[in-house]
């Protein structure tokens, strides 16, 4: 409690105005916040205009109904989205990150399946530990798994130890040095109850799908702060007095946090 007094007390160190200096101020946001819209509606356009690519690979999941190939996870639908969720096969629990992103799934999934839009999560660990998690999680959205598959390589999301020890890996559309903050890895990878290293061969992403006359075609993918507009969390906080506010590793799985008496 006192360090909660001590927050509030900081926040009276921001300027403080009247009503009218407050609306002044928020007209002017406000034209700022409008044109990042109308870039927003052209960007999601462009990316729609992206041309597609065939896949002929035939890959192989582990889903609670048996084994899926890629297209039959559309389930009927046209459109297929996937959360490539951090949760390799030696992990024990689902990266935090990742749990806090798909804490808000289970709302938005059915909305998806009612506008010819699939949408699921896909894992390196093996089915029976994803099943496991998402009873612990409450959670009840489509989560399969991709072991034994290249899917997650294909897609940049997962490292063999071979790309690992070269010290670079491509992800984000470019070669990157696989050296991070140890200490902050050390505590991530100890809540996935893994090592460092364990835990940096699986990352996050997003990709997108159609099906068409029978045929899958790859659409587009997103990954790092490219996921930061589908983290629900971030954009209320970005509205909040302080915004994220992030001076250390406070995010915890929803089950985690120390509740209030």
């Amino acid at each position: 409690m006192e360090l909660l007094c001590r927050r509030r007390e900081t926040m009276t160190d921001h300027k403080i105005g009247t009503r009218e200096e407050w609306l002044e101020a928020r007209l002017e946001l406000l034209k700022a916040e409008k044109a990042l819209t109308r870039r927003s509606d052209e960007l999601a356009q462009w990316r729609q205009r992206l041309p597609w690519v065939r896949i002929d690979k035939e890959y192989r999941f582990e889903t609670d109904e048996g084994r899926a190939s890629l297209a039959d996870l559309f389930r009927g639908r046209s459109q297929l989205i996937i959360y490539h969720f951090m949760f390799g096969p030696e992990y024990t629990a689902g990266c935090p990150a990742c749990s806090a992103n798909a804490d808000g799934f289970n709302g938005f999934a059915v909305h998806l399946d009612n506008h010819d839009v699939a949408m699921i999560a896909v894992s390196r660990a093996p089915l029976a530990a994803l099943q496991a998690y998402k009873r612990r999680m409450g959670w009840t959205f489509t989560w399969a798994s991709s072991l034994n598959s290249d899917f997650n390589y294909d897609f940049n999301t997962s490292f063999t130890e071979g790309q690992q020890r070269s010290g670079s890996v491509d992800y984000n559309y470019s070669t990157l040095g696989m050296t991070r903050d140890s200490a902050v890895i050390g505590e991530i990878a100890a809540m996935t109850g893994t090592d460092g290293p364990t835990y940096t061969r699986e990352a996050p992403g997003m990709s997108a799908f159609a099906l068409s006359d029978g045929i899958v075609y790859h659409t587009y993918s997103t990954y790092a702060r490219g996921l930061d507009a589908l983290l629900g969390m971030y954009q209320w906080l970005d509205r909040a007095p302080n915004g994220r506010n992030e001076t250390g590793l406070w995010l915890r799985r929803h089950d985690e946090y120390i509740r209030d008496s």
